[in-house]
């Protein structure tokens, strides 16, 4: 028998939008929907497992648990990018690792759903008018103002493609970026203190990486309008998320948006739980039916291309 483990499933649909039925007689298919972060609580958990299958980079599989797994042979990352998995440790102990498809729209929604809300207090009228409250806010129109794109690649060009059609004027920055490839995607190339001075919506989608981490801290918030709003729904990470409560606590510019975070699920301690001036989302950016009609059915493809030795969408390192 194969013991396959689903991990992260927080709204138990992991089952449902997939048929793990396909899979050979006797596999056991156990969803789990909570979120363990402690090293010891998850070898608990997956040690009698063959087969574990990751939402994104929800639960992190590092050297250190990978070798105490001797059970496991294949490790499914929903998408082809996971930053959360050491690729090459798992490999050198002959652990499979493979992935999904994914849909590129979400996210860019998601943003600017965010937005919108930040720029219309969509919430905020939301709750006052629950409370007995009519009309509290002044909203902000986009046409005219300056969307600032902090990595312009395919999701920052769906984002700068919305804005132009609301009348935006665009600007981009990446540490790679040409004015060429900023062109391409209909937007200026400016310096990132540049960005961070003139744009009335700063949005962030730059991969995490070592010399992205951290990439945005006080010096950039100190920089931008009072007026101005802020949205990452990339990763955490790329900002100092301290120093941006800390701008938010002081009131440096209006307000920001947040769909992501160096810890998840947030922890109930977080100082962003205790601002006015914030909308916190819990990474909500790629969680949608049809992402998951994605997800979840070819991971089973996966499954059935490792067991009838056929070849499967490997992650390289």
């Amino acid at each position: 028998m194969m013991r396959v483990a689903l991990l992260d499933d927080y709204q138990d649909v992991a089952r449902s939008v997939a048929d793990w039925s396909v899979l050979p007689a006797g596999t056991e298919v156990v969803a789990f929907h909570d979120h363990l972060s402690d090293e010891s609580a998850i070898v608990e958990r997956l040690r009698d497992f063959e087969v574990v299958v990751a939402m994104r980079e929800r639960t992190a599989f590092p050297r250190t648990l990978l070798e105490r797994l001797p059970e496991l042979k294949l490790l499914i990352t929903t998408g082809m990018r996971n930053a959360s998995i050491d690729v090459a440790a798992a490999k050198e102990r002959g652990i499979v690792v493979c992935g999904t498809g994914g849909v590129g729209t979400p996210t860019a929604e998601l943003t600017w759903g965010l937005i919108l809300d930040l720029a219309r207090h969509i919430t905020a009228e939301d709750r006052a008018l629950r409370e007995g409250r009519w009309q509290t806010t002044l909203g902000v129109g986009m046409a005219g103002r300056t969307l600032g794109i902090v990595g312009l690649g395919n999701l920052g060009r769906q984002v700068a493609n919305v804005g132009r059609t609301f009348g935006m004027n665009i600007v981009a920055w990446s540490p790679n970026l040409t004015p060429e490839r900023a062109a391409e995607g209909n937007a200026t190339l400016v310096t990132k203190d540049e960005l961070f001075q003139r744009s009335d919506v700063i949005s962030v989608h730059m991969v995490l990486s070592d010399r992205s981490r951290g990439l945005i801290g006080a010096h950039e918030f100190a920089l931008m309008k009072p007026s101005a709003f802020f949205v990452n729904t990339s990763r955490g990470p790329i900002t100092d998320e301290a120093a941006l409560a800390r701008a938010l606590a002081a009131k440096q510019f209006a307000g920001a948006a947040i769909d992501t975070f160096g810890e998840e699920p947030l922890p109930a301690d977080s100082p962003f739980r205790d601002l006015d001036n914030i909308i916190l989302t819990p990474h909500l950016g790629y969680v949608t039916q049809d992402t998951y009609n994605v997800y979840y059915p070819e991971a089973v493809e996966d499954i059935r291309a490792f067991i009838a030795g056929t070849p499967v969408r490997v992650v390289q390192p």
